[in-house]
């Protein structure tokens, strides 16, 4: 059996690509575009705008290429600047409203089967409100914490809080919604 270094191709890659590599910068973004595009649809409703931004943030990465430094994930420091994009574009169109709510509670849910499909839990999140879904996605999808969101979309660590309590009751209120309906 043979053992290839998956982390020593990558780094190879990385480094064609700095040089302006076209045949290497094409690789990556085959490698990553189709996760990354899933990434900026969380962010941004509509597919085209969300490839738009798709597309202009892997400039930024290639662009930015040669201050990776080989410390953690790759795909997680192209993640970074897919939201980091996002987030951006969010802020220009100024369609993001937080709402301080220092008086929320967070509610424990239980985690329970559902019948929903994912077309159907992206629909759901799609209409949450822009400040709850960012939110909502960097906490329960990307996983940071209130802190980091705070420090990202420049709000307060309890306003984080709020817009994710705020977010998880719309989201349990609209699938019992549905599931009523169904």
């Amino acid at each position: 059996m043979k053992v290839i270094n998956l982390h020593h191709q990558e780094k190879e890659l990385i480094e064609l690509a700095v040089e302006n590599n076209r045949h290497a910068q094409h690789q990556i973004y085959s490698r990553f575009s189709p996760k990354m595009l899933s990434v900026c649809r969380q962010y941004i409703k509509d597919l085209q705008q969300a490839e738009d931004i798709m597309i202009t943030a892997f400039m930024k990465v290639f662009t930015n290429l040669k201050n990776f430094e080989h410390k953690g994930s790759f795909e997680g420091w192209i993640r970074r600047i897919m939201i980091n994009e996002c987030i951006s574009f969010i802020r220009v169109q100024k369609k993001v409203k937080f709402i301080e709510d220092e008086n929320f509670y967070e509610e424990r849910h239980n985690n329970i089967e559902s019948q929903f499909s994912v077309e159907d839990i992206q629909f759901l999140i799609d209409n949450l409100p822009d400040g709850y879904r960012m939110v909502f996605n960097l906490y329960c999808v990307e996983g940071f914490k209130h802190q980091e969101i705070s420090a990202m979309l420049g709000i307060n660590e309890g306003t984080s809080k709020s817009q994710l309590s705020h977010a998880r009751k719309m989201l349990q209120e609209n699938i019992s919604t549905r599931a009523l309906a169904n």
